[in-house]
């Protein structure tokens, strides 16, 4: 790949014009389930080439190892059996950042420019300007980014955003033995999946499907299923979509409710004045008289 400039499309919280003077090509990653080994190669490199080192965990009776997603893994594979069409499959799965064109977790963040997306797809986090809300956690369609317990920053796959930019693959990329992992514009990685789909269906896997769901505007991790029609046994949600009020959260209904509020408290304090007036501080009651002295018998 050619050297990309990284410029920012878009930041979270903020209203910032982009820069617009040069056009990136758009990227994407190629994640073909056919023929993943489950080898768990890229999970490793990702850890190698980010220099993250998860704790040493138990067997918890499976192959996914650790068990879940974490500030120090981004990368993992996670392993399934599932009963498809009365038979019992072996469903792999690499799991992590999807960089959707329409990210859920930037529209989330209130911290401004903790999130950014480039002009070639990628969705990355700032820890630096992360304020550990959460917000891009529950704004994620996919479940990905991770809360660390130790700086309480948002942490998730960067696609290698570094390597990127001078023009190398992803670290998964390079390592991955079975040629399951792709890197290049979207462009050309949609038509090769679209071959894949032609070579599978030839061997019987008539219902595989290039997963790149709309309901995010399509994203720049793109998997070929070979039981597409059934995403969720991979993982996957079937139709991913940004909730209405993550729609809302950054539009101009919040900010012109968040203005006729400040404006209605305004008015009300004012008639309160014009109603009851200034409030006085209550006088101290007037000292008690002495009381006379007592006779004496």
């Amino acid at each position: 790949m050619a050297l990309q400039s990284l410029d920012v499309q878009r930041r979270s919280a903020t209203s910032t014009a982009s820069p617009q003077a040069r056009k990136t090509l758009e990227v994407a990653k190629l994640i073909d389930v056919s023929r993943c080994i489950g080898c768990k190669a890229c999970q490793s490199a990702c850890m190698e080439w980010n220099d993250l080192r998860d704790e040493v965990g138990v067997n918890e009776g499976f192959y996914t190892n650790p068990k879940d997603l974490s500030d120090q893994s981004w990368t993992l594979m996670r392993f399934y059996e599932e009963n498809i069409e009365g038979s019992l499959q072996w469903l792999i799965l690499k799991d992590g950042c999807l960089h959707c064109t329409e990210p859920g977790c930037l529209k989330a963040c209130p911290a401004p420019g903790a999130i950014v997306q480039f002009t070639n797809g990628l969705v990355d986090f700032h820890q630096e300007n992360c304020i550990g809300c959460g917000y891009c956690i529950s704004g994620c369609p996919f479940n990905i980014p991770r809360l660390s317990k130790h700086d309480n920053k948002a942490y998730k796959c960067t696609l290698c955003s570094d390597r990127v930019s001078v023009g190398l693959e992803p670290a998964c990329i390079k390592t991955c033995p079975t040629q399951a992992l792709s890197f290049g514009s979207k462009e050309d990685m949609l038509a090769q999946a679209e071959h894949r789909l032609d070579d599978l269906r030839e061997r019987g896997f008539t219902k595989a499907a290039v997963y790149d769901p709309q309901g995010v505007g399509g994203t720049h991790v793109v998997f070929v299923l070979p039981h597409g029609d059934q995403p969720e046994k991979y993982g996957l949600p079937k139709d991913p979509h940004l909730g209405p009020l993550l729609s809302v959260w950054r539009s101009w209904v919040s900010r012109s409710l968040g203005v006729f509020t400040m404006f209605a408290v305004v008015v009300a304090g004012v008639f309160h004045y014009m109603k009851v007036g200034p409030l006085e501080e209550p006088k101290d009651d007037p000292p008690a008289p002495p009381s006379p002295p007592r006779k004496e018998a």
